[in-house]
């Protein structure tokens, strides 16, 4: 992918050459293959954690790498661009770590974010369930508190990384009924009475496991709530507004890999004694995907802008999660018409490209949620 790319600082170009390095030696090479078999590169998580990578919005003094979002996000890009499994699986490994970074007490930071932040572990965010997704605060799993801490039962459902990941941020009830009755805690996987459903079986991102994940009896200790009890909806809405941006940059690296081969086969491709892309009906075409990218992109810089400088951005995440995934379909489609037969085939990856975006307007949030919390802010 041969984007330029404006960043703050020229460590943060350094970082970017680091990545797309990485990116043609350990994850492009291996991902038609791997999402043909259907198996998860933990080694390649393994790998950009030593190099860094697993912690880059979060503090140094954890083992973090203190990026601001805009740096972080275009490193997600360039990584779901190569393969997205890679990349929307590092902004989940991000999501699932921020309770701990944002809501956990000194403590728990200090012996927790270090091992999460570092590259041995892998993290997964459990809030959806069978039962409720877009209605979040709808959630039945519950955790009972006791002398001794807590016991949790119920189900979660859709989760990234279930069953291979190292921890759980969990949301589970301990009072009431609505968002205002539930809790954030740190589940780590061998904790007894934790189990999991078989993968579910996927249009696309077959590589990256998703499955429910099951509390029978999980007994917790006090230390493992994050935050107050009754703060839990409040810290996964957060989580999820940093996600939304996460989730859009893969969608514009889907894209943007999407338009680079349908660009390269255009030019490549000769039909009645000339090349496809000197047709208007196809340089066109390929005009107004590069045009959509590119304004996608602009629109998830400018809310990781607005994190950064610390002002709200809840709603631009909004605005950039649906823009993008839905640009993210449009060019992945229109990248198959411009291969045409050898678009519907696995021998070029735009088929590849086209089911994984669809998958980009569901995940942490569908988009007719986005336009839920768009509308509402319109209308305070």
């Amino acid at each position: 992918m041969s984007v330029e790319r404006v960043l703050p600082t020229g460590d943060a170009h350094d970082l970017l050459d680091l990545v797309r390095d990485l990116i043609g030696k350990e994850v492009a090479p291996r991902a038609a293959a791997d999402e043909s078999a259907g198996r998860f590169p933990r080694e390649v998580f393994t790998t950009l954690g030593r190099a860094g990578l697993l912690g880059l919005p979060y503090a140094e003094e954890y083992g973090g790498a203190a990026q601001p979002y805009e740096v972080y996000l275009q490193v997600i890009e360039e990584l779901a661009a190569g393969w997205l499994a890679v990349g929307l699986g590092l902004s989940v490994h991000t999501l699932s770590c921020f309770p701990v970074a944002a809501y956990g007490t000194a403590e728990q930071r200090e012996a927790l974010l270090p091992e999460m932040l570092g590259g041995d572990l892998l993290g997964a965010y459990c809030l959806s369930e069978p039962q409720s997704g877009s209605d979040a605060a709808a959630l039945t799993t519950r955790a009972v508190a006791d002398a001794d801490g807590y016991t949790v039962d119920g189900v979660k459902a859709w989760i990234t990384h279930g069953g291979v990941a190292d921890f759980y941020s969990l949301m589970a009830r301990t009072s009431g009924t609505g968002g205002r009755g539930i809790s954030c805690f740190h589940v780590p996987s061998s904790t007894a009475g934790l189990s999991f459903g078989e993968p579910e079986r996927k249009m696309g991102m077959k590589a990256s496991p998703t499955a429910q994940v099951r509390f029978d009896g999980v007994r917790l200790p006090p230390g493992a709530l994050l935050g107050a009890e009754g703060e839990g909806f409040r810290i996964a809405m957060a989580a999820l507004d940093g996600g939304r941006l996460g989730i859009a940059a893969c969608a514009v690296g889907v894209a943007q890999a999407a338009l680079d081969a349908a660009t390269t086969y255009a030019k490549e491709r000769h039909q009645f004694g000339s090349r496809i892309v000197d047709f208007q009906g196809i340089g066109f075409m390929l005009a107004d995907m590069a045009t959509q990218v590119a304004a996608a992109r602009a629109l998830y810089l400018d809310a990781a802008r607005l994190r950064d400088a610390g002002r709200p951005y809840g709603t631009r995440a909004a605005m950039a999660k649906l823009f993008a995934t839905d640009m993210c379909m449009k060019v992945a489609v229109d990248a198959v018409q411009v291969l045409g037969g050898y678009g519907y085939v696995e021998d070029f990856p735009v088929e590849r490209y086209m089911r994984e975006a669809k998958v980009l307007q569901i995940v942490e949030g569908t988009n007719q949620v986005q336009r839920l919390v768009i509308s509402r802010a319109l209308a305070k």
